[in-house]
């Protein structure tokens, strides 16, 4: 074979190597979490992706307004919860031990 020939194979092998390992594995993670962003209800406990857990109170356009304690409630951007960790409806979305 021509040694171009092979550094081209070599290279689009490459590429197609860091697509699968790192591209859409990525994609797929913005996908589920857009749809869990998009899921949120009132009433919905979650962890922010700085550690906050709290109780949906009101979901805005961009923002949801979390209740951290009594008479305790702030405002984050919907990128900034990580994890829904009880449903509304009471389901636990945990892993059991």
């Amino acid at each position: 074979m021509n040694p171009q020939v092979v550094s081209v194979i070599y290279v689009v092998a490459l590429f197609a190597l860091l697509y699968f390992l790192f591209i859409r594995p990525q994609q797929k993670r913005q996908k589920e979490h857009q749809k869990m962003i998009n899921e949120l209800k009132v009433h919905d406990e979650v962890a922010t992706v700085g550690g906050i857990i709290g109780t949906v109170v009101r979901i805005k356009e961009e923002t949801v307004v979390l209740r951290l304690g009594d008479n305790v409630k702030v405002e984050f951007l919907k990128n900034a919860i990580g994890q829904v960790r009880k449903k509304a409806n009471g389901s636990n979305n945990e892993k059991k031990e």
